[in-house]
């Protein structure tokens, strides 16, 4: 077994790489967070593939995954092994993929991208998933920071992939008609050997939006993918072999990934992948295929309640809320209405999954919870102090899993003194329950969506018509918060909101794009010209007002 002592420091074992580049750029050994591995569980092997691991235990004839509608289908982990095996021979076989090179996955959340993450992982290759919903100039600007040569993508979605121009791409679509399908390829039959890569090795590159607008990628290695689920997942979930997981975050988001592949998979329990997980949709899942663990945000179980019941949610054992904060009235809402008590979270892209929560009888509704078992959070001030119970400052908490941005001067930023500075604003209660205040960087949270404004106001600059744009989050009563945008427009120019919208809608994914936008004259600066963005947000009074109304 790998030595934890050795494994809490960036010493890094020997790589099964031959594409060094995401080892290569991993930050300085010294700009690293303190890694721990408190639990026996989290002691794991110098050698480790995680789909290997993920596919290894369970019979071959217990479900794995399923899909809905009238062409539903159940996949077993026989067929998810030898699909997932078939496609990493023709990764390696057919297109020439080597371990380290990095490998995009794009499309709806279907049992095919699943299949196509695991075996890019088989590879020894390095997965970075995006959404289906990016625009060209998004996955250029990801392909271009991960220096990405191969990508798979479902056929419905090339279009905007191959437009995005990505120098040196090569776009394998699957689930077409073509000749070169994927799925249509001849390949070798028999099992896939997995590549015996280093438990540091990186697996994955998933990248969050950056308040400066330029995204960050986070490197996260084989056994951190395991970490989440036997930290977050087997202590506080305690999910079992005969559970269904279900949820609407894709697996471009890490909450959706862990969610719905890795946890089920971990515990040999089965997941249902809806291509459309909207509330109304979720709530016919559940009644449909008796969905007993759901993963969502805050939003979804606020719309889900407003719809007319009729619904049978007693299958419903486990609810998991994270990408923005759950006001304690949806929790009791949901309670009355299920019986099931919300398990809250906080987790991020840094850190892969969720790291505060708290469970059965110890949640505490208004809380986010207590430190998850295998990690530590503690509440500090800007120096690295820490603050006084009941005193609000920043969250920092360490364990597993680090932040790892793929050669990004925010690192200094994100990892000070060894711990993870998440960028919340948290107050830690005499009782140690955490209780979430607000962000604390200039990240819009919208619908569990983090949304950069400067990466929206460089869309909106784009427009030949915009000279100046300034992009802000306005709170709202249903999803947190929503993006609002300020434009000044050249002289002449009339302004034209559906025309502004129309153009954001072929530069930004869908959930970036402002619900409002607002035409001035100049925007409101200090003497030395900086924007002065506080000026542009509603008053400080109305945001609270807006508290106390979801509390």
């Amino acid at each position: 077994m790998g030595d934890p002592h050795r494994q809490g420091r960036p010493d890094l074992s020997a790589s099964a790489h031959v594409d060094t580049f995401a080892r290569d750029h991993l930050p300085p050994a010294d700009q690293w967070p303190q890694l721990r591995f408190d639990l026996p569980e989290l002691h794991y092997p110098d050698r480790l593939n995680c789909a290997a691991e993920l596919l290894a235990g369970p019979p071959a004839d217990r479900p794995a995954l399923r899909t809905a509608g009238d062409a539903g289908e159940v996949w077993s982990y026989g067929r998810l092994r030898a699909e997932s095996d078939r496609i990493a021979h023709l990764l390696t076989a057919d297109l020439g993929i080597v371990p380290g090179n990095r490998v995009l996955l794009r499309g709806p959340t279907t049992p095919w991208l699943a299949a196509c993450w695991l075996a890019v992982l088989k590879a020894g290759a390095v997965a970075v998933t995006v959404l289906a919903q990016h625009r060209p100039h998004e996955l250029r600007t990801v392909c271009e920071l991960a220096r990405v040569g191969h990508a798979l993508c479902d056929a419905r979605v090339v279009a905007d992939l191959a437009a995005a121009g990505a120098p040196g791409l090569r776009i394998t679509p699957y689930g077409g008609d073509g000749a070169d399908d994927l799925l249509r390829r001849p390949a070798p039959d028999g099992p896939y050997p997995a590549v015996p890569t280093a438990a540091d090795d990186v697996a994955l590159i998933a990248f969050t939006s950056g308040t400066t607008g330029r995204p960050k990628g986070c490197l996260h290695f084989h056994r951190d993918v395991l970490a989440i689920a036997d930290t977050f997942s087997r202590h506080l979930l305690r999910p079992r072999p005969d559970d269904v997981f279900a949820g609407s975050p894709p697996l471009g988001f890490t909450f959706g990934l862990g969610g719905l592949v890795v946890f089920p998979l971990r515990a040999g329990a089965s997941a249902l992948l809806l291509e459309q997980a909207g509330p109304k949709q979720l709530l016919a899942a559940v009644a449909e295929h008796r969905v007993s663990v759901l993963f969502t945000a805050p939003t979804a179980y606020r719309a889900m309640l407003a719809e007319p019941g009729g619904h049978d949610l007693g299958s419903l054992r486990r609810c998991v809320s994270a990408g923005e904060n759950l006001p304690a009235a949806t929790w009791r809402a949901w309670h009355e209405r299920t019986g099931v008590r919300i398990i809250n979270g906080i987790g991020a892209t840094e850190l892969l999954h969720i790291f505060v929560s708290a469970a059965d009888d110890a949640v505490r509704p208004g809380t986010t919870g207590v430190p998850v078992p295998g990690w530590q959070a503690r509440v500090q001030d800007a120096a690295g102090v820490p603050v006084p119970d009941g005193t609000p400052g920043l969250l920092a908490v360490r364990g597993p899993v680090g932040c790892r941005y793929l050669a990004d001067p925010r690192q200094r930023e994100y990892v000070r003194d060894g711990w993870n500075i998440t960028g919340d604003t948290y107050v830690r209660e005499s009782d140690g329950y955490f209780r979430y205040v607000a962000r604390a960087d200039d990240m819009i949270v919208s619908a569990g969506y983090n949304i950069a404004g400067p990466e929206v106001e460089d869309a909106l600059l784009r427009h030949p018509d915009v000279v100046e744009a300034a992009v802000v989050g306005r709170p709202d009563a249903d999803r947190g918060q929503v993006v609002v945008a300020h434009a000044v427009l050249r002289a002449g120019a009339a302004p034209d909101a559906e025309a502004l919208r129309a153009h954001l809608k072929g530069e930004l994914a869908p959930y970036k794009c402002p619900r409002e936008i607002v035409f001035l004259d100049a925007l409101p600066r200090t003497a030395t010209g900086k924007l002065q963005r506080h000026r542009l947000r509603p008053a400080p009074g109305l945001a609270a007002e807006l508290h106390d109304d979801q509390a």
